[in-house]
């Protein structure tokens, strides 16, 4: 989670009137932050990933004055017409398509300033830009060169700057293999034949996006004039970073000028800091809150949030809210913001209509039960993510691939399917920890998905243990005690260990655990292949059981 400290006599600055330790710690944790510590003269808080907003204090103190009702109503950002030019050349297309761009005027830094400015933009980077592969910004001296400006691709040895932090000019290639940024974030161009860089009228070079800018553009206590370009894969990426970043700036004192970005099909003019606008069912706000707000005091509620609203039917409110609140996308974020406004310290507990006693889900009792007594046993818990991908989850343990439940769009290749079992991500774990002292005896009790092969729209979650253990001596005699010793703790009778094959395990050295004419889970010495596909090298034994079995 995101954090910011904010100081009380820089706050103070940009909310308008004097604040004081008790004033933020009294008033911040209801507009959305959590207190993480409270010094003699600021405040350290940690906020939502979805209010990126709140990453400078221009951007906190806006919300603050709402809510204090020091200052109502939407915020209103005048942005003079381009006098710039930006010129996108088809040669990013197919690296790194999107750039828009604007310019600050009249702005004025001190040290601080300028250290809350590189912290928002990194914040952005993460928040938004995901690490700067949907999205990345470069804020320039805007003095120190001249428009239009031009982004282009170049062959990594055909064009040198002398990079942000260093002395000398470097190739494009050498910022990639010798500068910490290239090396840190070279993986997010080194794949395409040309790099983006981004010159000005004379082939003076701004910046290498997204890995670093020049040193010619650095920004300090002195630097009055801004120009910004934020670059990336995803259109919204780029737009809502600059919208948020533009948005601070004019707080902080800087009059945003439009830039005209002239791709080779069309002509943006960014940023664009309008309003948006969406519709509220004010019953759909009080159903969901528990209140009898009438349309009036909805409005004045969503005033303390730094929004408008008029109505335009019965009940039904449209709503104006800042560009940038990126976060608001659905009616019921709305609803969040009417909660906020009212004040959630406002809002009565009342005794629920139904009277019952609660209990533990049955699944639960086990689960819990499971863990102390694989605790008890020696063994270390882990908690690994549901989603997987076929590779580590079949083809490594030398499994045949199931129906499965598949993402209809991953954001990565390494979570695309749902798992059906626990044992391949302990042996991910093993993989990820041999750096580490063995003996290693972990375990894992969590859901995994089945899927009915008769029904195959049809599935179900299901409760799983498994463990592994890894050192020189692991083997089936040592696994199979662990495993005994589990089912005599659950207090089960009448187990029966059989022999049995399976892909994962070694022939001679595996086998099934059966009641009766169910089959729970399997044990054994892990093949010889499946260790080598890990990289593991000590041998490992392990067991699964479906503990749903055990509740029948």
């Amino acid at each position: 989670m995101p954090v910011i400290t904010l100081y009380k006599e820089r706050f103070s600055k940009f909310v308008g009137r004097k604040i004081t330790i008790e004033d933020m710690t009294k008033h911040l944790p209801w507009i959305g932050f959590d207190l993480e510590e409270i010094g003699e003269d600021y405040v350290k808080v940690e906020y939502n990933p979805n209010r990126i907003d709140f990453c400078s204090y221009a951007g906190v103190a806006r919300t603050l004055k709402g809510f204090m009702g020091l200052e109502k109503g939407l915020p209103a950002y005048v942005t003079k017409e381009p006098e710039t030019t930006l010129i996108i050349d088809k040669a990013v297309a197919n690296i790194r398509p999107f750039m828009l761009a604007g310019v600050v005027r009249n702005i004025k830094f001190d040290d601080d300033s300028i250290v809350e400015l590189m912290e928002m933009q990194e914040d952005l980077h993460w928040g938004i830009g995901r690490d700067r592969k949907k999205a990345s910004i470069g804020i320039h001296n805007l003095d120190v060169i001249k428009p239009p400006f031009k982004f282009t691709a170049v062959e990594p040895t055909k064009a040198k700057f002398v990079p942000l932090g260093k002395n000398e000019k470097m190739d494009l290639k050498e910022i990639l293999e010798k500068h910490e940024k290239g090396a840190a974030y070279r993986h997010l161009v080194d794949w395409a034949p040309k790099y983006p860089l981004l010159i000005d009228k004379d082939g003076a070079v701004l910046s290498m996006p997204p890995i670093i800018n020049g040193e010619l553009t650095r920004v300090d206590a002195n630097t009055r004039n801004l120009f910004l370009d934020v670059t990336g894969t995803s259109y919204d990426a780029v737009e809502n970073s600059l919208k948020v970043l533009s948005a601070a700036l004019a707080d902080m004192g800087g009059t945003i000028e439009k830039v005209a970005v002239k791709y080779s099909d069309r002509t943006v003019v960014s940023p664009n800091l309008n309003p948006e606008k969406m519709k509220l069912n004010v019953n759909y706000a009080n159903r969901l809150l528990g209140l009898e707000l009438s349309d009036v005091e909805t409005v004045k509620c969503l005033q303390k949030c730094r929004m408008d609203a008029r109505k335009v039917g019965k009940g039904v409110l449209e709503v104006s809210f800042p560009a940038y609140r990126i976060d608001i996308l659905h009616e019921v974020d709305l609803v969040e913001e009417v909660g906020i406004g009212y004040g959630y310290n406002r809002l009565k507990p009342t005794i629920p209509a139904a009277v019952t006693v609660g209990e533990q889900h049955p699944t639960h009792r086990l689960a819990n039960s499971t863990r102390q007594i694989m605790i008890g046993l020696g063994l270390l818990e882990v908690m690994n993510f549901t989603l997987t991908n076929e590779r580590l989850h079949y083809k490594f343990v030398r499994m045949k691939p199931e129906k499965t439940i598949r993402l209809a769009n991953p954001v990565s290749t390494e979570y695309s399917i749902m798992r059906q079992a626990l044992l391949p991500g302990l042996l991910n774990n093993l993989t990820e920890n041999k750096h580490e002292s063995f003996p290693q005896r972990l375990f894992e009790v969590s859901d995994v998905v089945k899927v009915d092969k008769k029904l195959e729209a049809m599935c179900e979650r299901r409760l799983h243990v498994a463990a592994v253990s890894s050192h020189s001596m692991a083997n089936f005699t040592e696994v199979k005690s662990l495993c005994e010793a589990l089912l005599a703790n659950l207090a089960l009778k009448n187990w029966q260990i059989k022999e049995a094959r399976h892909p994962t395990f070694l022939e001679g050295r595996s086998a099934a655990v059966c009641i009766k004419d169910r089959c729970l889970g399997v044990l054994g010495e892990i093949h010889p292949q499946v260790l080598n596909n890990f990289g593991l090298e000590n041998p490992t034994a392990a067991f699964e059981i479906d503990l749903e079995l055990l509740m029948k």
